[in-house]
């Protein structure tokens, strides 16, 4: 499981997403931008952001 947290990238933001997929983490993370923090182009440099800061969770065994 990948997760982003967007208080990384924006400041005191506390969204988050989790997904099996980096691809699927950087669309929510994009969609996220558009309509929460008003960006309405997203430039390469801002994925490459999103992607630097996706970290994969630890599996806990039960």
């Amino acid at each position: 499981m990948k997760s982003f947290e967007c208080g990384t990238l924006v400041p005191g933001c506390n969204w988050h997403t989790r997904a099996e997929e980096d691809a699927e983490v950087v669309r929510r993370a994009v969609e996220h931008l558009r309509t929460a923090h008003g960006e309405d182009i997203i430039r390469p440099a801002m994925v490459d952001n999103i992607k630097a800061r996706i970290r994969a969770e630890q599996k806990v065994d039960s």
